[in-house]
């Protein structure tokens, strides 16, 4: 590809105005900073590419993001026994700043299939309507209104495990 400066412009702006929010959506899926950080530096890569292509039909956003969380639970999928053997091990000490609520949501969203997981994070955390999942993901409107509708249930429950875990605790410390 023959990129003026437009173009690199354009995707420079492009960039900086949804990489983190990328990441932070391959994250929700994925459950992994590091692999979330790699697919969506990939799905920019492929992007710049082909940006010709990419813009052709308007806004790159739902390409490049549809790349990063295909790429990101290909990776999930390929190192699901690495992440087994972290929970059976115990989380890392040294991570930092996360709140107690986020720990139980992100513990919480890895205990869905990466399909659910998937329905989630667009639906729900990027506010995507269900006929765009679909588009995005593949699958019929119906099958994601499922998925949703069974991964909240499920959310449901273990966050009010979780909740009702931390009441107790908090009762026999303070009590």
């Amino acid at each position: 590809m023959t990129a003026g400066s437009e173009d690199a412009d354009a995707f420079d702006a492009f960039y900086a105005a949804t990489a983190k929010r990328l990441i932070a959506t391959v994250y929700a899926v994925t459950g992994d900073l590091g692999e979330a950080e790699d697919a969506v530096q990939e799905a920019f890569v492929r992007a710049w590419q082909r940006w010709d292509k990419v813009t052709a039909e308007g806004d790159p956003l739902p390409w490049v993001r549809t790349v990063a969380v295909r790429l990101g639970i290909s990776t999930w999928r390929r190192t699901r026994n690495r992440v087994r053997a972290h929970f059976r091990h115990g989380a890392a000490t040294d991570v930092p700043g996360l709140s107690e609520d986020r720990v139980a949501l992100v513990e919480a969203l890895r205990k869905l299939s990466g399909d659910q997981r998937q329905a989630v994070v667009l639906h729900h955390l990027l506010d995507l309507p269900v006929e765009e999942v679909a588009r995005e993901t593949g699958m019929s409107s119906g099958a994601v209104r499922t998925r949703l509708h069974r991964a909240r249930r499920i959310l449901g429950e273990r966050l009010a495990d979780t909740m009702l875990g931390a009441e107790r605790e908090g009762s026999v410390h303070h009590g």
